[in-house]
């Protein structure tokens, strides 16, 4: 059962050296290719970095996060952010009606750069984890890099930025998920 197997997810960052099967990259990406979007703009691109040396160089640029230089592979998820052209002003405005007259008034090229559509990568890489931990391949989410420097490394064009990144791999050691809030202190029904 996947809830199951989500309640020993934990976020790994020691990795063995046992290389992912390029069978397992194909359906970890898949995972990513078939999700779900907000009209289905699907406005992502996966650059997968399992070369070791540019995979050393993404943990310089992650802020000298050395553990990275351990896994076999990485995922910089991007967002080609979509123009404007369908509503997504007037989405944020009902979100921040206090900056309302800001968001009408910021000049479109602007507006695009804020990149309203990051968070939807997010959803394409929770996929990915749940198919490589399926096949006992944990990962971890990187959210702190330096975003022009992952951009220069990994040649994106300027219409691309980049999320996230997942790094893989099988674990060197065993772990256990982090203390999680009881559902009781989280969940309200028809309403706070």
């Amino acid at each position: 059962m996947i809830l199951d197997l989500l309640k020993q997810r934990y976020s790994a960052r020691q990795f063995s050296e046992k290389p992912i099967l390029k069978a397992d990259l194909e359906d970890i990406l898949e995972a990513g290719r078939i999700s779900p979007s907000g009209g289905n703009e699907q406005a992502w691109h996966f650059i997968v970095v399992n070369d070791p040396e540019l995979i050393f160089s993404l943990s310089d640029v992650c802020f000298n996060q050395s553990w990275i230089r351990t896994s076999p592979l990485a995922i910089l998820l991007c967002v080609e952010p979509v123009s404007d052209e369908r509503g997504c002003r007037n989405i944020q405005c009902s979100k921040y009606e206090h900056l309302r007259e800001d968001i009408l008034n910021m000049p479109k090229e602007l507006f695009d750069a804020l990149n309203q559509e990051e968070h939807q990568t997010k959803i394409a890489g929770t996929q990915m984890s749940v198919v490589a931990l399926e096949k006992g391949i944990y990962s971890t989410w990187v959210s702190y890099f330096d975003a022009s420097a992952v951009s220069q490394l990994l040649k994106l064009p300027s219409s691309v930025q980049p999320a996230e990144i997942l790094v893989f791999g099988y674990p060197k050691t065993t772990g256990k998920m982090r203390t999680k809030k009881n559902t009781k202190d989280i969940v309200h029904y028809n309403g706070y």
